[in-house]
C-alpha cells in the first residue's frame, strides 16, 4: 500500500509538526521536534496522552538512551578500551556536538533531548511499550569519521570548535528559529555544502534507518518522536522497502588498500634510505641520522605533552614513542600518550558529567583531565607528524647529498 502525507483532520490542534503517515496497516503520527524547545516538549506529551499508541518510536539508541535516562552513565565508559579501539577522535566530535547542543539549549533554558526523554517517561507512565529507532550513534560517528577527507576532518573540528567559543548572543529571532529545526540540521545547514558526506551519513543515512525500524516496530497505531530535520527525509522514505539497505549503513568501512599503502611508503621511505646511507657512506652516518630522527620526533612530541600540561611519565612516553610509532602507521604517538595520561592521571567521574561546559572554555580544556586527555592526544600527535616531516627531510637530504 503507498505512503501518504494525510492531514490528521481529528487533531488539527497538533499544529503542523505532527504528520501521519499511512504504510501498510500502520499509522504512523510524526512528531518533529527541535532538541532544546520546551514546546516540543509539551507536544509529545500531549500527543502521547491523547492518542495512547500501540508503540512510541523515539529517535535514540541504547546509548544515548541511557545516557538520557541515567544519571551516571559516564561511570560506565571504559576510557582505556575507547584509546585501545582508537575512537578517542570520535568520542571527541560526540562530546563537541553534544556540547554545541547543550549551549544553545541553556539559551533556551532547556536540556537537550528534554523532548525524548518526557515522550519515553509519559510512554511508561501509560505503560506504552517503547521502540530505540535509531543507528548506534557509535556507529554514525565512526562512519562519520571515516567519510570526511583528511583536511575536511579539520575543517569539521575547526568549525566546531569555533562555535563552542563563539560568545555572540543569539538574537530573540534566532532562537525562534531554531525552536522550529533540529539543531544538528542546523549546525549542518551553516557549514553549507562543504562537508556532504558529513550530511548524508549524519541525516540521510539515519533517515532510512529510522524509517525501517519504525516500519517494524510492534503495533498498529505508532507515535515517532524525531528530530525536526529528519521529518522531510523521513517522509520520502516511508514509500520506499529499503530493508537491503540496512546492512550497508550499519557497516563500518575497512581502510581503503590506498591509504594503508600510503601510510607505509614513507616509514619504508625512511628505513630504507637510512639502510642506503649505512651501506654507501657507514655505518656512523647512519647512525648520526637515526639520532636526529629520534630527537627531531621526540622532542616536538615532548613539547605537545607539556603545552598539554601532561604528567611528566606521558611526557617521557611521548619522547620515546614518537620516533618508533612514526614508523608505522598501526598507532600513532597521541594514542599511546592518550593511554598513559588516562592511566596516571585518570578523569573523575564529575568531569565526564561536566566536560560538556568545560569544552566551551579555553581554560577548562587544562583543568578538566578528560578534556586534557584530548588535549595530550592532539598536541602529542602533532608534534610527532611535525618530527616525521623534519627527521624524514634531514636523511633524505642526507641521502642524495
Amino acid at each position: 500500500m503507498p505512503t501518504t502525507d494525510a492531514p490528521f483532520p481529528a487533531h488539527a490542534d497538533y499544529g503542523t509538526d505532527v504528520h501521519v503517515v499511512e504504510h501498510g496497516d500502520k499509522t504512523v503520527l510524526l512528531v518533529g521536534t527541535a532538541h532544546i524547545s520546551q514546546e516540543s516538549v509539551l507536544l509529545v506529551k500531549k500527543v502521547i496522552e491523547q492518542e495512547h499508541p500501540d508503540c512510541v518510536c523515539l529517535e535514540l539508541d541504547d546509548k544515548r538512551y541511557q545516557a538520557l535516562t541515567q544519571k551516571k552513565q559516564w561511570e560506565s565508559l571504559d576510557l582505556k578500551t575507547v584509546i585501545k579501539d582508537k575512537q578517542l577522535s570520535t568520542l571527541l566530535v560526540g562530546l563537541l556536538m553534544a556540547s554545541y547542543q547543550k549551549r544553545l539549549g541553556g539559551k533556551l533554558g532547556i536540556t537537550p533531548g528534554a523532548e525524548l526523554l518526557m515522550a519515553a517517561q509519559t510512554a511508561k507512565d501509560l505503560h506504552i511499550p517503547l521502540s530505540l529507532c535509531d543507528r548506534d550513534v557509535r556507529i554514525t560517528l565512526r562512519r562519520a569519521w571515516k567519510s570526511t577527507s583528511f583536511f575536511k576532518k579539520g575543517y569539521l573540528l575547526a568549525s566546531l570548535l569555533t562555535s563552542l567559543f563563539d560568545k555572540t548572543e543569539i538574537s530573540e529571532e534566532k532562537l525562534q528559529e531554531l525552536k522550529q529545526k533540529d539543531v544538528l540540521t542546523e549546525l549542518m545547514e551553516e557549514m553549507g555544502e562543504t562537508l556532504p558526506d558529513l550530511k548524508r551519513v549524519l541525516i540521510d543515512e539515519r533517515d532510512i534507518y529510522l524509517v525501517e525500524k519504525i516500519k517494524s516496530s510492534p503495533g498498529k497505531r505508532i507515535v515517532a518522536v524525531v528530530g525536526a530535520g529528519h521529518v522531510a527525509g523521513m517522509l520520502r522514505q516511508f514509500a520506499t522497502d529499503n530493508k537491503h539497505k540496512i546492512a550497508d549503513v550499519i557497516l563500518i568501512p575497512p581502510v581503503s588498500k590506498g591509504y594503508k599503502i600510503a601510510g607505509w611508503t614513507v616509514p619504508l621511505l625512511i628505513i630504507g634510505s637510512l639502510g642506503v646511507i649505512a651501506s654507501q657512506k657507514g655505518i656512523s652516518v647512519a647512525g648520526d641520522n637515526i639520532l636526529f630522527w629520534i630527537l627531531a620526533n621526540g622532542i616536538p612530541a615532548s613539547i605537545g605533552a607539556l603545552l598539554a600540561l601532561a604528567h611528566p611519565l606521558t611526557t617521557l612516553s611521548a619522547f620515546a614513542a614518537a620516533p618508533i610509532t612514526s614508523l608505522t602507521p598501526v598507532i600513532g604517538a597521541g594514542y599511546v600518550t592518550a593511554f598513559i595520561q588516562v592511566i596516571t592521571c585518570p578523569p573523575l567521574v564529575k568531569e565526564f558529567e561536566t566536560a560538556g561546559v568545560d569544552i566551551g572554555s579555553f581554560t577548562g580544556w587544562w583543568k578538566n583531565r578528560l578534556l586534557r586527555v584530548f588535549l595530550v592526544f592532539l598536541l602529542t600527535g602533532i608534534g610527532s607528524a611535525v618530527g616525521t616531516w623534519v627527521g624524514g627531510y634531514e636523511i633524505f637530504k642526507n641521502l642524495v647529498g
